[in-house]
């Protein structure tokens, strides 16, 4: 994978870790309205579980490229593409 390869996947998956937060915010708050309006939050919590599971997903795909990024920067110490 070259330089330019490696930075465009950062950056997608660096929207994705983004919107999944986002995605996991308002489900804990929609778990916080439903809990406080004495109804049952066993599927929001359910969903939360999946969506942190995705996550952490996105994280490691984001750690092992970073790990990528620092091999290909090791490499190739003059090429540009790949920002530090």
């Amino acid at each position: 994978m070259d330089g330019a390869a490696i930075q465009e996947y950062l950056e997608e998956i660096e929207a994705k870790i983004a919107a999944k937060q986002h995605q996991i915010d308002e489900q804990r708050e929609v778990i916080v309205k439903l809990e406080s309006a004495g109804r049952t939050a066993d599927h929001a919590k359910y969903l939360l579980a999946g969506l942190e599971l995705l996550q952490a997903a996105y994280r490691d795909s984001r750690r092992g490229m970073l790990a990528e990024v620092l091999k290909f920067q090791t490499e190739h110490p003059f090429e540009n593409g790949v920002s530090r």
